[in-house]
């Protein structure tokens, strides 16, 4: 077996860069700390500017109330002050104003994380258990159940686990296709709906008709099994899934010397 010159944090950046096109706005969320960050706010914000520079000169991302930061020049922690520090287009105080953006839909592309997927890319960030009081108070739903309804393009980014990937989420807190077919056309939502769920073990998207889940390849050094072993569903799969696409010497340049050299946005997975 080959061995491998890049991390998978490294291809999931790839990944995303080569689903970014020019003069698109991407949406940006919050996320908390380590694992979570790095998901949901590291590899997309090193995806924006590898996209940047591979193809897409005129992405560009909204971050906190950052708009339009200048990705050329992250800074080299991305603390509090990052917001005052960090240039850009504008930095709008009111978070109305961002909201606004999201219901009139302004945005092409979001970069979504969750504890919990369901097989119709519903996710739950507001609580594990489904019982009342919940067995776990998680974040809460911040702006992200305004994302899926509006975003034209919501990307799910998250680690693939039996206890994440799950038949049906314990509470909807983003509609993704609801319970699959039309359902979700039928609530009215603007938006269409997830597009892809990109994970440390493969990349899926959505069937047209059914809405379920659908396996689209299956990263170097994984097999069928070991994908289907980390779910709690068994996914749409179309004949033989082919593998994700690796990155070359030219994009784990880019990531590790121009992007992130100070390896500000993203920690490796633990083993």
């Amino acid at each position: 077996m080959t061995q491998k010159n890049y991390t998978i944090e490294e291809l999931m950046i790839c990944a995303i860069a080569h689903e970014l096109q020019d003069d698109e706005l991407g949406f940006v969320g919050l996320g908390t700390a380590a694992r979570a960050f790095t998901l949901a706010v590291g590899i997309p914000i090193a995806a924006a500017r590898l996209a940047q520079l591979c193809h897409a000169p005129g992405f560009s991302i909204y971050w906190g109330n950052l708009l339009t930061p200048a990705l050329e020049s992250i800074p080299e922690a991305l603390l509090q002050d990052a917001y005052t520090r960090w240039p850009a287009a504008a930095s709008p105080q009111d978070v109305g104003y961002k909201i606004d953006m999201v219901t009139r839909g302004r945005f092409d592309v979001s970069f979504e994380s969750a504890p919990q997927v369901d097989q119709y890319g519903n996710l739950n960030i507001t609580e594990i258990g489904g019982g009342q009081p919940p067995k776990t108070r998680l974040v809460g739903c911040l702006a992200q159940t305004e994302h899926l309804a509006f975003i034209k393009r919501p990307i799910i980014v998250t680690d693939l686990t039996p206890r994440a990937f799950v038949p049906k989420v314990d509470f909807i807190t983003s509609v993704g296709y609801l319970d699959g077919g039309d359902s979700r056309e039928q609530l009215g939502l603007p938006g269409p709906g997830p597009a892809l769920c990109v994970t440390d073990k493969a990349i899926f998207d959505f069937h047209p008709e059914s809405k379920r889940m659908r396996l689209r390849s299956i990263h170097p050094g994984e097999t069928l099994d070991s994908v289907l072993n980390a779910m709690s569903f068994e996914p749409v799969i179309e004949g033989v899934p082919p593998q994700t696409a690796e990155p070359d010497a030219q994009e784990i340049a880019l990531i590790r010397e121009t992007i992130d050299p100070f390896g500000t946005l993203y920690q490796l997975k633990a083993s």
